[in-house]
């Protein structure tokens, strides 16, 4: 029986959607592995989140200065979480993660973001040549955060370049549950991008008509080059497909954390979904033979002009909302490490555009700035760390770029990521190719950051 032509449509939509982007590099992605397991995850909080009202001073002079710079949308003694044993805590839409503070799994990273060089305000103003290329832009700043290059044009993005450099037959699978993202190109390996919800079959009817298609199709020796590089990237796509559905199909041991702890109801935010995913892809891990395993999603609609909070509770709002589904979806991601007792292996670090300006405006929001609040969460960090340096909340301050509490950060996003591209495994011979800016941010008394114990 031929296989009919709606089922070659059906077969080329789930193929593509799980092997967007093209070729895998036959092979490689199911290649034994060896060494002990680790696994990254970045968490994009597209819009640019406002790190300063999610990690917040509490030692009575910071956060004085803080109240009064922050104006609109300063939050109250009441709407902050306190974290034991140093002077921040978070908002309390994101209490859950203080436990996770308390049982050492997760440290601060302040002041953090795009840079192309050291710099103090007096450089900045006299220095233009040194900014970031159009800063504060949404796009532009996202290309920098997720390719490391903060001046100019990328076509390749840390995550995927570190698959570049991983030999053949040990490249772990480089997932994305949140879409195609430049994080994830390399000059010479594509992700696997699969989407949040939803089944992925290898098709009820017709199977294995549909098997000796994808084969006939992919053996094209006879039709040249590019016929056959086609076909072998459909039919690699369509074995990863049918792994992937298989790992994503059965019933998961790692479900049952992804419930609200308060109501025991399931999380069904579309961040709380993507990480369930990749819970399971980690538990696959055996099955796909996978020493190193890096992941992107990501979470939206933190560009927070209006409305960020409510006018007379400032605790509440829009970013409120938010952030509760992310520290839930946190949470619960790392109670399933937990349970499949891999917490120690698995790194969750946040990524946004930029941070927001510190001085609220008459909407009840902020706008666009630059320097911003991170968290790192996993067995593996410094226990309760708190990395880079707050900056002086004055407006027009040291610090601050603008007269609105634009902060320069302090600390770059290369020393950020860089630490955790290190604990995951890119050998020091490797980070200049991973990190293109890497020379300047490891020398000079500069370095990554001490995340990891």
């Amino acid at each position: 029986m031929l296989m009919s032509r709606r089922h070659f449509h059906r077969l080329a939509v789930s193929t593509s959607a799980a092997a967007t982007l093209g070729m895998f590099g036959r092979g490689a992605a199911f290649g034994a592995t060896t060494g002990s397991y680790r696994a990254m995850v970045g968490v994009f909080l597209f819009g640019g989140n406002d790190g300063w009202n999610m990690v917040v001073p509490t030692d009575p002079a910071t956060y004085g200065a803080y109240l009064q710079s922050r104006g609109t949308v300063a939050l109250a003694p009441g709407a902050i979480a306190p974290l034991s044993g140093v002077s921040y805590g978070l908002h309390k839409a994101m209490a859950r993660l203080s436990e996770l503070w308390d049982r050492g799994a997760m440290s601060l990273v302040l002041n953090t973001g795009t840079l192309a060089a050291p710099l103090d305000k007096a450089t900045y103003m006299s220095r233009p040549d040194l900014r970031p290329t159009n800063l504060m832009s949404h796009a532009d700043e996202q290309e920098h955060w997720q390719c490391l290059r903060p001046q100019g044009k990328s076509l390749d993005g840390f995550m995927g370049r570190l698959n570049d450099r991983l030999a053949a037959g040990t490249v772990p699978p480089l997932m994305s549950f949140a879409g195609n993202n430049l994080a994830l190109i390399g000059q010479s390996s594509r992700p696997l991008v699969v989407p949040a919800t939803g089944s992925l079959t290898r098709l009820a009817t017709g199977q294995s008509n549909i098997d000796s298609a994808v084969a006939s199709f992919a053996d094209g020796t006879d039709l040249g080059t590019l016929s056959e590089s086609a076909g072998a990237a459909y039919s690699d796509g369509y074995a990863m497909m049918g792994a992937t559905a298989s790992l994503l199909g059965q019933s998961s041991s790692v479900d049952g954390y992804f419930v609200d702890p308060d109501t025991g109801a399931a999380l069904t935010s579309d961040i709380a979904n993507q990480l369930k995913r990749v819970a399971r892809m980690i538990e696959g891990r055996g099955t796909l033979g996978h020493a190193r395993q890096s992941f992107f999603v990501s979470h939206g609609g933190y560009d927070t002009h209006d409305n960020q909070v409510t006018a007379g509770d400032t605790g509440s709002g829009r970013h409120a909302g938010l952030l509760k589904e992310l520290a839930l979806a946190l949470y619960a991601f790392y109670n399933a490490m937990q349970g499949l007792a891999l917490q120690d292996q698995v790194t969750a670090f946040t990524m946004s555009d930029f941070g927001r300006t510190f001085k609220g405006n008459a909407q009840y929001g902020c706008d666009h700035a630059w320097g911003s609040n991170h968290l790192v969460i996993g067995g593996g960090v410094a226990q309760r760390g708190v990395f880079g340096r707050y900056p002086d909340p004055t407006l027009g301050g040291s610090d601050d770029i603008s007269w609105e509490g634009r902060f320069l950060p302090t600390t770059s996003q290369e020393e950020y990521i860089g630490a955790i591209l290190r604990w995951h495994g890119v050998a020091d011979a490797d980070m200049p190719y991973v990190v293109p800016n890497w020379a300047t941010w490891s020398s000079n008394g500069r370095g990554p950051l001490a995340l990891f114990t």
